[in-house]
């Protein structure tokens, strides 16, 4: 039996919602009940058009939230292994994207201007990609430090074969 090949970095990147499905489901509840309250208020005093108005609000935030959930289905799955590190990317539509690298040429590029502005990339034979765009600048820092971690040990690891 063949021994498998160390995973030094397994790692999938994705973009942060503060919001849960439930509470998105909750919020909207409420949101939905406090503005048929008021619709109804303004119903009974005369001025009708105003309850149109509110469901369309209530639509609007329902439809802005939807946008926000699409886009959370992109990510990212960086893996790093003894002989390549791939990335495979998944756009918002589900498209897929693939990149492989060998990892003795690779380089972690990662770039801060100040505390709140930062880019992270990898670069091989004048290639480059950038990797957690859809991250926070403390994310993308954090995981720039897995990274290069990873490579650090997968180096020390092809050194003492």
């Amino acid at each position: 039996m063949a021994a498998s090949s160390p995973v030094f970095l397994d790692a999938v990147l994705t973009p942060h919602r503060s919001l849960s499905r439930r509470g998105f489901n909750l919020l909207m509840l409420v949101l939905g009940s406090v503005s048929f309250v008021y619709g109804a208020v303004f119903i009974a005093l005369g001025a009708w058009p105003v309850f149109g108005f509110l469901g369309l609000d209530v639509f609007l935030v329902w439809l802005a939230f939807r946008a926000s959930y699409r886009s959370a289905r992109q990510r990212e799955h960086v893996r790093l292994v003894e002989e390549s590190l791939t990335v495979e990317r998944i756009d918002r539509q589900g498209g897929r994207r693939h990149w492989l690298f060998q990892p003795y040429w690779l380089r972690v590029v990662f770039e801060e201007e100040d505390e709140d502005t930062n880019r992270l990339a990898i670069r091989s034979h004048g290639r480059t990609l950038a990797l957690g765009t859809f991250l926070g600048p403390a994310q993308r820092r954090e995981f720039a430090e897995r990274l290069q971690r990873a490579l650090a040990d997968w180096r020390v690891y092809v050194e003492g074969r």
